[in-house]
């Protein structure tokens, strides 16, 4: 029988030892030695360079294949791949992924159990190498992942989250859609529900004090809710700019799922910093976009994943089918539409409705839909680090810079694949692939 005491005693040593190979590891000097390398400053590519990396930064980044001084120095082989910065996804739900029980889940696993799971769904995302994500949306569970990449507990990316999303009652988001009567209730603001502009207020000052790191609304009704309506508006204008203005003074950036024009367009003029999915997007809502400089992250994957699932018989619940074969395959076209017009776009895949690791395939809708490669990759580095105002520390290589890197076997600018084939992680000067 093990002595409860001496597995604790093995455990915390576990911990420990854990913590300070990370801490020694962070203090170990890097010498990169990149055949090709992007650093997003630019669409130029660079070759035969050396990244030095001390601690969490970039040191400098130089010309030619810089030799060890002493043994001190570990020099890391990637001259026949491609290096670039950490990737990042503008739109993951992090606790979860789609599956055939996941609307069964809800009612049978606590919060520890969708922890636990999460704890691998964060592991797929970096190893896919993508060291930052933002999470808009689950149960809370969300924000305790987000601590606990940061302190070094699990493996997984940086999490930006948004905690819950703020719905209407009945809207997407709102938790208790579909359930029998006597378990809906009334969920208001600390739920993440509103209805008026005071409400709306309160909402994002719960998430505030729930520990979010961002803002999002369900601006339009959404595909895998437990509801009818699919794209229409389903916040106010004034409901729209009291949360807004509210976040903006507790400084969080702002992200609005919407799939209709009109919810689109009262978001956009309330001043949100980016509308996600943009399924219905229409030319005055781009040019708004253009004029107010909000982000689009198009989420095409998801589109995607749904169309093809809702073929499945019982894949989904039988009021999502119609939304799904609708909206999912609208996406791409959009996106397509939205690029050329010249909206600003920021990557993102919805990870969670489509599988955590998969992130990558974005790149390759996105490419198929008229957009360059080199332009895809800004998308998914400088981008989303200037979009979530981090663009002193994150989104590309360069001097003083926190040493997010990773590295594709051979050019993705050739075939743009190989940006699913990633060899080298390394997020905060620590290598993990």
């Amino acid at each position: 029988m093990i002595n409860p005491k001496m597995l604790l005693l093995f455990v915390l040593i576990l911990g420990y030892s854990c913590g300070f190979s990370q801490d020694a590891e962070a203090e170990i000097t890097y010498y990169l030695h990149c055949g090709k390398l992007i650093d997003s400053k630019s669409k130029n590519v660079k070759e035969e360079q050396t990244i030095v990396v001390k601690g969490k930064l970039i040191k400098e980044v130089l010309s030619g294949y810089k030799s060890a001084e002493n043994e001190s120095i570990k020099v890391i082989d990637l001259k026949e791949k491609t290096v670039m910065p950490g990737l990042m996804d503008m739109h993951v739900h992090i606790e979860h992924q789609s599956s055939k029980k996941r609307y069964e889940e809800g009612f049978r696993l606590n919060e520890a159990d969708v922890a636990l799971k999460a704890t691998g769904y964060c592991r797929k995302t970096l190893m896919a190498g993508f060291t930052t994500v933002r999470d808009l949306g689950g149960t809370g569970v969300n924000v305790s992942l987000g601590n606990a990449v940061a302190k070094g507990h699990i493996v997984g990316p940086r999490i930006y989250t948004a905690e819950k999303s703020i719905a209407t009652t009945g809207g997407h988001a709102d938790p208790t859609n579909g359930l029998r009567k006597d378990l809906k209730g009334d969920p208001g603001p600390a739920e993440g529900v509103i209805n008026s502009p005071e409400e709306a207020r309160k909402a994002v000052r719960q998430r505030y004090k729930n520990g979010a790191d961002c803002i999002k609304i369900t601006a339009t009704g959404g595909v895998l809710s437990v509801a009818k309506d699919g794209s229409g508006p389903q916040f106010s204008q004034e409901e729209v700019n009291a949360i807004v203005q509210a976040a903006n003074e507790y400084g969080f950036t702002t992200a609005a799922h919407a799939h209709g024009a009109e919810g689109m367009k009262r978001a956009v003029l309330a001043g949100i910093t980016s509308i996600e999915h943009g399924t219905k997007m229409n030319e005055e809502v781009m040019d708004l976009m253009i004029q107010k400089g909000t982000y689009y992250v198009p989420t095409i994957a998801a589109g995607k994943f749904v169309a093809e699932k809702a073929a499945i018989p019982g894949f989904y619940p039988d009021v999502v089918v119609p939304k799904a074969l609708e909206i999912g395959p609208m996406i791409q076209n959009t996106f397509g539409k939205a690029y050329k017009r010249g909206v600003k776009i920021a990557f993102g895949t919805d990870s969670g409705v489509s599988p955590h690791g998969d992130n990558a395939k974005e790149f390759k809708f996105m490419h198929e839909a008229g957009m360059p490669v080199i332009e895809a990759i800004i998308s998914a580095t400088r981008t989303p680090a200037e979009m979530l105002k981090i663009d002193d520390k994150l989104g590309t290589i360069e001097a003083g810079k926190l040493a997010d890197i990773i590295a594709v076997d051979g050019d993705p600018l050739e075939d743009v694949e190989v940006m699913m084939e990633v060899g080298f992680v390394m997020r905060d000067g620590v290598v993990y692939k």
